[in-house]
């Protein structure tokens, strides 16, 4: 299974649906705040996926949640925009916060900075700014052989 993923799209609609063209093959698309009506916009745009979407710092009144976790071919994913653990300062909070909730997969956004790597049997990943020409966004490939993470830059 393929799961797009992105983040802080910031009013970007050509961006967002450049990604998701770009992708064909992923089933799921994960938007992990500050960009909800392009979001939604998307999710009519593109009925036969799956969306999944948390709220950003700049998704102001929004009715989204904070955080979600969600079950994808037998991964958990723990999904949040990142400000409530204050990435911007690190990512040790963010961690501890999807390990205590047992997650496979950290899917977060906010600082704009694409970002994967491998910590203590959980994949992490930070797709960085889809805004702008040279926006970035994220796939995760979960197979039975096991997770790949990978970060675009939108062309």
């Amino acid at each position: 299974m393929r799961v797009l993923v992105v983040s802080d799209t910031h009013r970007d609609r050509w961006a967002l649906q450049k990604a998701i063209l770009a992708q064909p093959k992923a089933e799921v698309v994960v938007h992990l705040g500050d960009g909800e009506q392009e979001a939604l916009e998307a999710k009519r745009s593109f009925p036969e996926k799956q969306f999944y979407m948390v709220r950003g710092n700049c998704d102001w009144g929004s009715g989204l949640h904070a955080h979600m976790m969600v079950e994808l071919a037998g991964k958990k994913l723990f999904l949040t925009h990142g400000y409530a653990e204050n990435v911007k300062a690190g990512v040790d909070e963010v961690i501890r916060a999807a390990q205590e909730r047992g997650a496979d997969i950290l899917l977060f956004g906010h600082t704009h900075e694409a970002l994967t790597d491998y910590v203590d049997g959980l994949y992490i990943m930070n797709p960085g700014s889809l805004h702008g020409g040279e926006g970035t966004y994220g796939f995760v490939d979960i197979t039975p052989a096991g997770v790949v993470t990978n970060i675009v830059r939108l062309r």
